[in-house]
């Protein structure tokens, strides 16, 4: 059993992973890890579900009774895991330790809570507890050709908003307006879930994260519009465009030239064994070039997949070559004060280089005045 998205050998290659990575079994609770591994999208309560994968055995999935006909109904229903429903009187974390046995090392899943991180402690005291990532980090940020897929319908959903959104950056409107109107959008063009919409104008535009705020927008100014969601499948879109209301501010419309060529030098530099850092090197020395290096002020990319922001980074520092199935934000930024510009694409690494995922126009778009 299985689907393109959540193929039956997951289970495997996990366990096998774990193995590699010196871990006795891999303990994972509800997010992205469980969601790879098993296909299961289980709500994060504080009751535990964990699904165990033992290097050297078979896996299995400890649930709430409430929660199992959820887990029956999911992807993780269909491969033939054993799954253990507990009681509300019950100790999960006595059931799973037991029914692990001895174990010297476990790798929990990173985003795994803190009081479940404990409990488990509590209940395994002789095992050493690592992050999963060690042995799942290389799995998932290889996509498979049902990821990239996934990743190109999340992107082109996006594009899609981007396309429409000149029609919100109206003078007279706020940004929390804007975004509002934009969320909307990224709900009605496919996505299930709205992860985050930065419209920032004006002075805003030089602040790289900018919460949407109470500022009218105003002929003349520039607009950064950095927005992103979950798409049914799990996976994530994300991608900036700078926008310019009217007129450009002056020297604007030069240093966004600068960012737009640095912004393609960078994903020509993608491709398979190079290191991470080099795409970071290469959006970054045309913008330093011209004299907006101190402007630009953060790392170049992340990976993405079922979660926005995964590995790899794409950072100074970052010497881990890049593989084919790599898929990773490409987006330099300028933010000298008054006004900033970014462009943002989620890119795949491929045998031959670079695949953008993001393909709505990254010129510089001006909205009309009235």
């Amino acid at each position: 059993m299985g689907s393109d998205l959540n193929p039956a050998d997951r289970l495997g290659k996990a366990a096998a992973a774990a193995g590699a990575a010196g871990l006795d079994a891999l303990l994972l609770t509800p997010g992205p890890d469980l969601r790879y591994v098993a296909g299961y999208d289980a709500h994060q309560l504080e009751r535990l579900t964990c699904l165990a994968v033992p290097a050297d055995g078979d896996p299995f999935l400890v649930v709430p009774r409430l929660e199992l006909p959820a887990a029956l109904a999911s992807p993780a229903g269909g491969l033939g895991l054993d799954l253990i429903a507990w009681d509300e009187t019950d100790d999960p974390y006595t059931l799973v330790a037991g029914r692990l046995g001895a174990a010297s090392a476990v790798g929990l899943s990173d985003r795994m809570w803190a009081l479940m991180v404990l409990r488990l402690r509590a209940a395994m005291p002789a095992a050493r507890q690592e992050v999963a990532s060690l042995a799942l980090r290389d799995l998932r940020a290889r996509k498979t050709p049902a990821e990239v897929a996934a990743l190109l319908a999340a992107g082109e959903a996006i594009d899609r908003v981007h396309a429409r959104v000149p029609g919100w950056l109206r003078p007279g409107r706020t940004e929390r307006d804007a975004a509002a109107g934009i969320c909307d959008a990224i709900l009605e063009e496919g996505h299930a879930s709205v992860d985050f919409a930065i419209v920032a104008s004006g002075p805003n535009a030089a602040s790289p994260h900018h919460t949407a705020a109470s500022r009218v927008l105003q002929p003349g100014d520039a607009v950064v519009v950095d927005i992103g969601g979950t798409m049914p499948s799990g996976y994530c879109s994300d991608c900036t465009r700078t926008y310019v209301i009217g007129a450009p501010p002056s020297d604007f419309a030069e240093y966004y030239q600068v960012l737009k060529d640095a912004q393609d030098a960078a994903c020509a530099a993608v491709r398979p064994g190079i290191a991470a850092e080099t795409v970071d090197a290469a959006a970054r020395e045309p913008i330093a070039a011209a004299g907006y290096g101190e402007y630009f002020v953060h790392r170049t990319g992340h990976g993405i997949g079922l979660e926005s922001h995964e590995d790899p980074y794409i950072v100074a520092g970052n010497t881990e070559p890049l593989a084919a199935g790599n898929a990773f934000s490409v987006e330099p930024g300028i933010y000298p004060g008054p006004h900033g510009a970014r462009i943002e694409d989620i890119v795949v690494c491929t045998p031959e280089g670079c695949q953008r995922l993001n393909n709505v126009t990254r010129e510089l778009v001006t909205v009309a005045t009235r």
